[in-house]
């Protein structure tokens, strides 16, 4: 964890606290006692802190779920209006005695005036910078009164659009006329809030303010550490450290004892002379014989716990990190091709299996600790080692970047930028920067931390989506240039400036998708976004012909399962053209584009609930074959991070996971494709190449099977092999020529290929193949039976069928995700599934509430 101060209180009053050392500072968050009004209301009501204003008017029961059928459309009025919070606190004599007494003001959202006893003492027009400001000249013993005044977001923005003097290209994904803003003015870009609150295509605008991260007042006396951040040079087996030190002291010209210790051992002890004021120095260390922190799949993920100690006399100040010992390299070297693009972690060029990452919920204060362990863990189950901060969120808490440390996942982390040009004048630029120095001395120090990227889409619009020459024909040269060179200062001077200044150690990238810095996306060089499937109605086969050098995007749309689609719908509205499931589908070419490519490749079941149930296969099949195309051709592409893992509310989209933490068909078909090692049949006219992929970093020596089998399990041609693997790699380890079998097109309607490959008898990779369409299939009805057990912490479920059993979805009432669904369960095979049973869930309830659906059932 990154703990800058050590002794966290939560209480109700601070005089509870006079019993304290004044040897020690302390912290206590300002977490109780809020009200909040309406600049139009007279009386508070109880508010929640941290929090946001349609939270607290959600819990007073003034407003209906936001999320529920059409209610969003009705709270558009919360973002014109101004709001206040109040709260009080107690401070007694002996607090009132610390040298300093100071307010820390994690994230308040967005303009907001900031009154302490009347006295305004911090003013905010940025959601993502926080700030400390000491208050001891303005506090009083007894009791404070704090009042924080929020201006209308949308009151701002417009009276910014309206000085710019210019029009900034048209920014699609604010959804100005849901808001109902005057003239449709789109006035996200000038704001320093979350871009996605504006509205996106696949999520709401609901337009936010509040104290959306924590207050605490801190006491401390003659000094403290403000900053702590490790740098690290790896020479063989041995880490040579610089603890990089920022401390604030009351005092001048006093010296003070700095120690080191890891798992309380001291490994370093200086003598600091400390001036008045802010004072920076480093430490000098070395572990010896250390062991290194790897992504997931390649090895452990060893954090260190290094706390650094400072005192003087009887006085101390405390603070630690975890660190995790590595090497994470972003190359970018021009090739035979154009210019490579691939990570090397620890000396070893690695694939990139992962996501894009959203913020998990329009109103941030309300996602738990717990939700972020869920969807961290469902990224590691799914055999991710890289996610991705996309661009248009916010920056995530530290418990995200922890936990990233903690389970192996690389951060791609994009600064909060996207999809839109952005203004250049001083205001605006300076307080971007202090957002970029902000978070990143807030984010650098943690292991998983890989890249920072300047922007998604910024670049890619005005190259390719006719912004430039539109700004060019409608407005003037001049003003295009002037747009440009905003993008210019933002993301090729002032961001990079920032990294070389305060995180040298990690890579830059200017924007994504881009070749280089400041060059337009290209299959050759750089990261690419492919959006020919899905935007271009491409068919999905087309992922095995455009392969990048690395594919930080690419998706396909589905819904959530009928479970979830039930918590927001009424039964009236179970159509995908109902107004409500419109409106819970903010992609303009949406439900027609699943309705389409599921016409190309499976039979469009007729009731609503099977028709969720075939859009999330659908989606599952296109975008597996992408991911498995990128991991096949890993000598042309090195990343395969798809579009997108979560939802922050319940819509249709490109999610794997739901707003709801329910798995889709294709993160359960992820978890397949991102295997260490897999197998992958590849389809190129009359032949079908069976390739063997792995990202296991030994050679191996292996043994196939391939198999050409019927639907009611009789083999009818058997292939078999040996082959030898290098590590990290991919290779064709058998052929099959069609035309040889010698058989009518038909044929393989009731038949597939299983292929699996063994060490010693241990299967390590299997993969199945139908030689046709899904909708070409002569299905039959399952014949299946399962078993149910109770397990210590699990439901175990074993199963076996007589026939071939196509996509197999299994629901039961508990809120858990099974280890495998969707799948398909071959003839003769056993197959064993767990689900996480709850303490009190008896089996007979459990047995009672599983459900069965298979792609039979929907014709």
């Amino acid at each position: 964890m990154n703990i800058i101060k050590v002794i966290i209180f939560q209480i109700f009053s601070l005089t509870v606290l006079s019993c304290s050392n004044t040897s020690q500072e302390y912290i206590v968050e300002l977490n109780s006692n809020w009200e909040f009004k309406s600049e139009n209301d007279k009386d508070y009501l109880p508010a929640s802190v941290p929090g946001t204003v349609h939270l607290d008017l959600l819990k007073n029961g003034k407003i209906d779920d936001p999320f529920f059928r059409l209610n969003e459309h009705k709270q558009q009025w919360i973002d014109k209006l101004d709001w206040d919070y109040r709260t009080s606190f107690d401070v007694n004599d002996f607090h009132f005695g610390y040298d300093v007494i100071e307010l820390d003001f994690f994230g308040l959202d967005t303009y907001a005036n900031v009154y302490l006893n009347d006295s305004m003492i911090y003013s905010s027009d940025n959601m993502f910078v926080g700030k400390t400001v000491n208050v001891k000249k303005d506090i009083k013993k007894g009791k404070n009164n704090l009042l924080i005044k929020f201006k209308s977001p949308i009151d701002i923005g417009i009276e910014m659009y309206d000085k710019l003097g210019y029009k900034l290209p048209d920014n699609a994904n604010d959804l100005s006329e849901i808001g109902k803003v005057p003239e449709n003015k789109k006035v996200g870009v000038f704001e320093r809030k979350a871009p996605y609150s504006f509205g996106w295509d696949w999520g709401p605008r609901l337009v936010t303010s509040g104290i959306w991260r924590p207050i605490k007042i801190n006491f401390w006396n003659n000094f403290q550490i403000k900053d702590l951040h490790f740098t690290q040079k790896l020479v063989e087996e041995n880490a040579h450290v610089k603890a990089e030190v920022e401390v604030l002291s009351v005092y001048d010209n006093q010296n003070v004892n700095a120690k080191i210790y890891i798992d309380n051992k001291i490994i370093a002890n200086d003598i600091v002379h400390l001036k008045k004021g802010k004072n920076k120095f480093s430490i000098p260390f070395t572990i010896n014989e250390i062991e290194r922190w790897w992504p997931n799949g390649m090895g452990s993920q060893k954090l260190y716990n290094v706390r650094l100690e400072i005192s003087q006399q009887n006085y101390i100040s405390e603070a630690s990190k975890s660190i995790g010992l590595r090497t994470i390299e972003l190359v970018t070297q021009k090739d035979s091709i154009g210019n490579n693009f691939f990570f090397k972690v620890n000396g070893i060029p690695t694939f990139m299996k992962g996501v894009n990452y959203i913020p998990q919920d329009v109103f941030l204060p309300r996602v738990k600790d717990a939700d972020y362990e869920n969807l961290i863990s469902s990224a590691v189950d799914a055999n991710m080692n890289m996610i991705r901060v996309w661009g248009g969120g916010v920056y995530e808490k530290d418990l995200f970047y922890e936990l990233c440390d903690k389970y192996g996942l690389l951060v791609w982390q994009d600064f909060m930028f996207a999809c839109a040009m952005y203004p250049g004048n001083d205001s605006f630029l300076k307080s971007l920067e202090q957002e970029a120095i902000y978070n990143v001395k807030r984010i650098r120090t943690h292991p998983s931390l890989a890249l920072w990227c300047g922007n998604n889409e910024v670049l890619s619009a005005w190259e390719n989506w006719g912004w430039k020459e539109d700004i060019i024909d409608n407005q003037s040269q001049e003003i295009a240039d002037t747009i440009f060179n905003s993008y210019d200062q933002i993301f090729h001077k002032i961001l990079p400036k920032v990294i070389d200044e305060y995180d040298s150690s990690t890579d830059y990238w200017s924007s994504s998708p881009s070749s280089s810095t400041g060059v337009k996306e290209s299959l050759t060089s750089g990261d690419a976004h492919y959006w020919g499937v899905w935007w271009g109605k491409e068919p999905f086969s087309t992922y095995e012909e455009k392969i990048p050098r690395f594919m930080s995007e690419f998706g396909f749309q589905s819904f959530p399962e009928f479970s979830s689609v039930k918590k927001y719908t009424n039964p009236s509205d179970y159509d995908i053209y109902s107004d409500v499931m419109k409106s819970h589908q903010r992609s303009s070419i949406g439900n027609k584009t699943i309705e389409e490519y599921m016409q190309r490749n499976y039979i469009v079941p007729k009731s609503f609930d099977h028709f969720l149930y075939v859009s999330q296969l659908l989606q599952a099949e296109g975008i597996s074959m992408g991911m498995e195309a990128q991991r096949r051709n890993r000598d042309i592409c090195m990343g395969s991070l798809y579009w997108q893992l979560n939802d922050c509310w319940p819509v249709a989209s490109w999610s794997s996971i739901d707003y709801f933490g329910k798995w889709k068909a294709l993160h359960y078909e992820t978890k397949n494709s991102f295997e260490e090692s897999i197998l992958s049949f590849h389809n190129k006219r009359d032949e079908v190449a069976l390739y063997f992929v792995t990202d296991k970093l030994e050679s191996q020596k292996l043994k196939f099977n391939v198999q050409l089998i019927d639907f009611s399990g009789k083999i009818h041609k058997t292939w078999n092999g040996e082959f030898f693997s290098k590590a990290n790699n991919s290779k064709i380890i058998h052929k099959i020529n069609i035309s040889s079998l010698n058989v009518e097109p038909d044929y393989f309607n009731d038949k597939y290929l299983y292929a699996n490959a063994s060490i010693n008898d241990e299967i390590i990779a299997e993969k199945m193949k139908y030689l046709t369409a899904v909708k070409n299939l002569d299905i039959d009805a399952p014949k299946f039976t399962y078993d149910v057990k109770a397990l210590n912490n699990f439901y175990e479920i074993e199963l076996f069928s007589e026939n071939l059993v196509k996509n197999l979805f299994i629901d039961s009432d508990l809120e858990y995700n099974f280890s495998d669904n969707y799948f398909d369960l071959r003839p003769n095979e056993k197959k064993v599934i767990r689900i996480k049973r709850d303490k009190f869930h008896s089996i007979n309830s459990f047995k009672e509430s599983l459900n069965f659906l298979s792609l039979y059932d929907t014709y």
